[in-house]
């Protein structure tokens, strides 16, 4: 099994590649490699908007489709754009390999 690199980069533009199980999310595969700037206060539960998180329009086809409750907890994000995320809703896949996520400002 293929295990796939993800790329965290914070708002600055640091970089964190870490290496994520397939079936994580990718809240809990950055709260596990402590990656700054997801905080991910409800656990995971779709509850609290703290994994906030922007993926790029190419890579939005490897992600569930954006269902109505994380829909209305973005409506709270900071800097919530067409490309905002939860990590806690978005499983990893073996095809993630070298995806880059990008992170907002601030999580509040």
């Amino acid at each position: 099994m293929q295990v796939p690199d993800i790329i965290f980069e914070e708002f600055d533009g640091t970089r964190h590649e870490v290496a994520a199980e397939s079936g994580e999310s990718l809240m809990q595969v950055a709260i596990n490699e402590m990656v700054p700037g997801i905080e991910g206060d409800c656990g995971g539960l779709c509850a609290c908007g703290t994994c906030h998180v922007y993926i790029a329009p190419a890579d939005n086809a490897l992600c569930p489709p954006l269902e109505e409750l994380e829909q209305n907890i973005l409506q709270f994000a900071f800097a919530a754009d067409e490309c905002s995320r939860l990590a806690c809703q978005i499983p990893v896949v073996d095809e993630m390999q070298g995806m880059v996520v990008r992170l907002p400002q601030r999580q509040y």
